[in-house]
């Protein structure tokens, strides 16, 4: 057991690769290519997939009629939600609705400087955002 000031090392080293089903394949890839601001780096017709953000995470995108029962879209907002570090919520926020998103929850304060806000993005998942102190710490910590 660790607690932040004294970590031990995880056999889960990080999260590597978050992936989206949809049924709207190529919808999605042209909306997430907006959000993030890039075009997948990998992009068969079953999977697309981007890099993104200050260590190059991967999202993806998985074709679901394809896909067979490995993997399904949700027929309600649900599941995991993956926070997304962002410097401004409300910025951000504006910008997803902008794409056409709907808001799931607006922003609020969780407390110690944390801001969390979320949306539907239009092919059913939640998008979360967050303004997150500890992420800034470990980047500015890893980037010296």
């Amino acid at each position: 057991m660790s607690d932040h000031t004294n970590p031990v090392p995880s056999p889960l080293r990080g999260l590597t690769t978050v992936v989206f089903p949809v049924v709207e394949f190529d919808a999605a890839k042209a909306w997430y290519a907006d959000v993030f601001g890039v075009a997948p780096y990998m992009d068969t017709p079953a999977y697309a997939e981007f890099r993104v953000g200050d260590f190059q995470h991967e999202f993806g995108l998985l074709n679901a009629p394809l896909s067979g029962d490995f993997a399904q879209p949700p027929t309600t907002p649900g599941g995991a939600i993956i926070y997304w570090h962002v410097d401004d919520i409300d910025a951000q926020l504006g910008r997803l609705l902008g794409l056409g998103a709907t808001i799931k929850h607006p922003p609020r304060d969780f407390g110690r400087g944390f801001i969390g806000a979320s949306v539907i993005d239009p092919f059913g998942h939640i998008l979360a955002l967050m303004y997150n102190p500890h992420y800034l710490e470990v980047t500015s910590s890893r980037m010296r």
